[in-house]
């Protein structure tokens, strides 16, 4: 058989070996008599047959156009088979959706939320990843991911800013009260050289006097402990220092950070994609309060 043949024809000929009418044929697909007779055309050459015949009142079948059509019916109805059951699962909230951020906002954020979206969706299974390094959603390494700042582009990347959230200072309750002007004049929890480059760094850095450090580490979570301790003073997201009970020792927020929604280009025309992206912006809108302190 040539491969010029078209298998969209297929509905065609079924349609007409039922009908027995061009007419009709073409009433039920929409197509007018001369396109329904230039497609069987095609198709019968393509295929190297006659598949119909015309006596006075009809189309009839020939030989091979009757095993033809038995086949055809089959393939047609796998066919439809296929795409609902396509469909079907694409449309369910059901399945694994890989999420990855940075480890605070799943700690702190967005684990407290999680039994409302099982309880609402028990077939759905969220896998979450704590990394902020660039995966790549062209070889669909992970479906969502929040970040912290507009990322590289990447061909199958949509993005979508959700807004932003705020650092504070916090310490220990004995640095309740410490004047701003004094906070150049104590120690400081920052991180180590490998994660020297980020905001937080550089706006310790813009303090005067520059102040000492106390500790440095790679680790926020670490930070986070050794602030509880009354190690030094640190520059955390406002989230953190509530939920953790530290003492903030300004009203007013120091530094802010966007946060993005990034997601597969094709993840709108799968509904658990699509509802799992729409639960993260909708959360956001709820805690803006809270991640801007």
């Amino acid at each position: 058989m040539t491969t010029d043949f078209d298998w969209n024809d297929i509905p065609l000929i079924l349609s007409l070996a039922r009908s027995g009418s061009m007419s009709a044929t073409g009433r039920a697909l929409g197509l007018n008599t001369s396109t329904v007779s230039r497609r069987l055309a095609a198709a019968e050459k393509a295929l190297a047959l006659r598949l119909f015949i015309r006596d006075n009142t009809r189309y009839q079948l020939t030989d091979a156009g009757r095993v033809f059509v038995e086949y055809g019916e089959a393939v047609y109805g796998n066919v439809h088979d296929m795409l609902t059951a396509s469909t079907r699962q694409a449309q369910a909230i059901a399945g694994t959706v890989r999420v990855t951020a940075i480890d605070f906002l799943l700690d702190y954020w967005l684990m407290a939320h999680l039994p409302a979206l099982q309880a609402q969706h028990p077939q759905l299974q969220l896998q979450l990843t704590a990394n902020n390094g660039n995966l790549s959603f062209t070889r669909r390494e992970v479906d969502l991911a929040l970040r912290l700042s507009k990322p590289d582009a990447d061909a199958a990347l949509v993005m979508r800013k959700l807004g932003q959230f705020s650092y504070a200072v916090y310490g220990h309750a004995r640095h309740a009260g410490l004047a701003r002007a004094d906070w150049g004049r104590h120690g400081w929890i920052g991180y180590d050289d490998t994660l020297a480059h980020l905001p937080e760094m550089a706006w310790i850095a813009g303090l005067s006097p520059r102040p000492p450090w106390s500790l440095r580490v790679n680790s926020l979570s670490t930070m986070v402990r050794a602030c509880r301790e009354g190690v030094g003073l640190a520059l955390l997201p406002c989230l953190i220092g509530q939920q953790e009970g530290l003492t903030r020792l300004a009203p007013q927020q120091e530094l802010h950070r966007e946060l993005w929604l990034l997601s597969h280009r094709d993840a709108g025309s799968i509904a658990r994609f699509k509802l799992v992206a729409e639960w993260l912006t909708g959360l956001y809108a709820d805690s803006v309060a809270r991640l801007c302190g």
